[in-house]
């Protein structure tokens, strides 16, 4: 059996693993939820839905101008319904916001939605993707790098009720989806 053979093989058994599922990958912002999500999507041949892009557009605001306009609070009843809506049809792979899985109507959603996936990541690899970024409404802060390390303490304790931890390493999205889509067929 040739490589792609076994690449193709494995693909299909991911999306029997799946079945009708949903894969929701939660995470801190910069872990690669997107981007993996995407890349998953396309070789799994499974819809892609980033929840952040749906609140926008339903919204038609940007995720920093619903924070400064309405508050945290307001932003998270926001996404519990949007996550809610998205997850009532599948299968998609889904990418949710950072916060997303804090929130427990939306984690509750989630966790009944599908196979919850946590890309984990450390600072380091968080820091290196995210420092550039000006759409981060909670990493308007004085010391950026630090709200980052304060949101891992608070945040990776409740990412811990995933169905499946996967830790985000800087590798190219390819080889990072193909670990992901073996864990998937694994989980199982």
């Amino acid at each position: 059996m040739n490589k792609f053979t076994l690449k193709n093989d494995i693909y299909l058994r991911a999306r029997a693993a799946l079945g009708k599922r949903n894969l929701i990958l939660v995470g801190l912002m910069g872990a690669g939820k997107t981007v993996i999500g995407q890349k998953i999507a396309g070789l799994l041949e499974i819809p892609f839905i980033d929840t952040d892009h749906e609140i926008e557009s339903v919204s038609s605001m940007t995720i920093v101008e619903l924070f400064n306009k309405y508050g945290e609070n307001e932003f998270r009843a926001l996404e519990a319904r949007v996550i809610k809506r998205i997850l009532q049809d599948s299968p998609y792979i889904v990418a949710t916001g950072g916060g997303a899985f804090i929130n427990e109507e939306s984690r509750s959603y989630i966790k009944k939605g599908g196979i919850c996936l946590w890309l984990k990541a450390d600072l380091d690899l968080l820091w290196k993707r995210v420092k550039k970024r000006n759409n981060a409404p909670l990493l308007k802060t004085d010391n950026p790098k630090e709200t980052v390390r304060e949101l891992m303490q608070v945040r990776y304790q409740i990412y811990e009720q995933a169905d499946i931890v996967m830790q985000s390493l800087d590798l190219p999205k390819e080889e990072m989806a193909d670990k992901i889509i073996e864990k998937i067929v694994s989980f199982n």
